[in-house]
């Protein structure tokens, strides 16, 4: 079975929060045996060049509007400095209708805020890169009693995590999609947070 994964692109999008994860997405390197790589298709308001925060170009494959998903696939939303204004709205209905038909979204760093803007993190665990600055900018959010202190956190088929936390969000991600092994993403992670041989080693085996 082959996963198809939207991936949302805009301009002053954090390229480096979801390199982690599309990096495993797209080569499948330590997928289950039989499990084909997944494939990534970037989604945009329009089908112009993005420019992400790091100064890389993207031509978005399609748009929001052509999306069509299956509950299958997953939506990842990378973090930016616009989250709170009105251009990611259609997103954000893509993301509401997911979540209500139980398809993965995923979420990190501003993200959140545009999912909290939303009102899609009143009633459920999530977390942030702060609760108090969430609060500040998002005046619709009124989720304080579920937000969680931790690095990341999955609730069903919602994934929130903090801005640095990137092997932590791509943990979360590959685990929900069910395409690693638990030893092996163990080991995956474990390498890049401890940079260690040992856990290359184990991920070799």
């Amino acid at each position: 079975m082959k996963h198809t994964v939207y991936l949302y692109v805009f301009d002053t999008m954090a390229d480096w929060e979801i390199g982690y994860l599309t990096a495993e997405l797209n080569s499948g390197r330590y997928y289950k045996e039989g499990v084909a790589p997944s494939a990534i298709v970037t989604v945009a308001n329009e089908k112009t060049l993005v420019t992400t925060m790091g100064g890389l170009t993207i031509m978005p494959d399609i748009t929001v509007d052509e999306c069509s998903m299956t509950s299958a696939d997953a939506l990842i939303l990378p973090g930016g400095n616009t989250w709170t204004e009105a251009i990611h709205k259609p997103i954000l209905g893509l993301a509401e209708r997911c979540i209500q038909e139980g398809i993965l979204v995923a979420a990190i760093c501003g993200a959140t805020m545009g999912l909290a803007q939303a009102g899609l993190l009143n009633s459920r665990p999530h977390t942030s890169n702060d609760l108090e600055y969430l609060r500040m900018v998002c005046p619709a959010y009124t989720g304080g009693d579920f937000y969680q202190m931790q690095s990341a956190v999955t609730d069903g088929k919602l994934i929130t995590a903090s801005g640095i936390a990137p092997l932590e969000f791509t943990v979360h991600v590959l685990k929900a999609m069910d395409v690693m092994a638990p030893d092996k993403l163990k080991a995956w992670y474990s390498l890049y947070k401890t940079q260690e041989a040992k856990y290359f080693y184990e991920l070799m085996n």
